[in-house]
């Protein structure tokens, strides 16, 4: 069976990870069908939202280690290399997929699994899920955006913690509810609120004029707006 399921309905991509005799943990395979799936995503005009999650009884434990060879004598492991190829372009991925991604975290979520999950637009929580750091237990740092995004947990990056039998459903009706929105200005609106932590306040103004400007180009635009002064509710395409 594959690592990673795919389905799609009501302009929801579903991915789910698939190794739950790993705790869904990482390897080759997964990231190669995972990039796949959200380089799909970021070209099909019919896909408006992703929902990402994991199969079993964790959402992923992170990089599988049993694939790493740290016996004595072995040849020391450069662990920068997975990171420039998989980890980080994942983050990157998910970062810059101009459509609104869910993450529903069902059960625990360690290392580079909870980052991944972090870097997520809106992320869902099962109230026995559990995000652990377990990179210095190791003697790491953590990757994967982790030193980004632990720093900005204030923030509310835990959107919502749900019963965990009522998990899937309201991480995908909240899939679908973004997915009928105006997709095109929430991809401008992702821009716009990751670009800010880096920006001066002139720079963000500049930013917030050349995104609004796109913004006001699409269609979504004229029918939201066509919508309200008809009074009618509005029928987003995502253009």
């Amino acid at each position: 069976m594959s690592s990673i399921l795919v389905s799609q309905e009501a302009g929801v991509l579903t991915l789910t990870l698939n190794r739950p005799e790993k705790l869904n943990a990482f390897n080759p395979e997964m990231h190669s069908l995972l990039r796949r799936a959200i380089e799909r995503a970021a070209d099909d005009a019919d896909i408006r939202a992703v929902l990402l999650t994991g199969s079993g009884r964790g959402f992923c434990a992170g990089q599988d280690l049993s694939e790493r060879d740290v016996s004595p004598g072995a040849a020391p492991i450069d662990l920068s290399v997975s990171i420039g190829s998989y980890y980080n372009p994942l983050v990157r991925r998910l970062r810059e997929l101009p459509k609104p991604v869910v993450c529903a975290v069902n059960g625990i979520a360690a290392g580079a699994g909870a980052n991944v999950a972090l870097a997520c637009d809106l992320v869902l929580a099962a109230r026995s899920a559990s995000f652990v750091q377990s990179f210095a237990r190791l003697g790491l740092v953590p990757d994967s955006g982790g030193t980004y995004f632990l720093d900005a947990e204030r923030w509310g990056l835990i959107w919502k913690a749900v019963d965990d039998d009522k998990l899937l459903a309201e991480a995908n009706a909240l899939a679908r509810a973004l997915a009928a929105g105006p997709t095109k200005g929430y991809g401008l609106v992702k821009r716009a609120i990751y670009a800010s932590a880096g920006n001066s306040l002139e720079a963000q103004l500049d930013l917030e004029r050349d995104l609004q400007r796109d913004a006001g180009f699409s269609a979504d635009y004229r029918e939201g707006v066509s919508a309200f002064m008809e009074k009618r509710e509005p029928r987003y395409q995502g253009k």
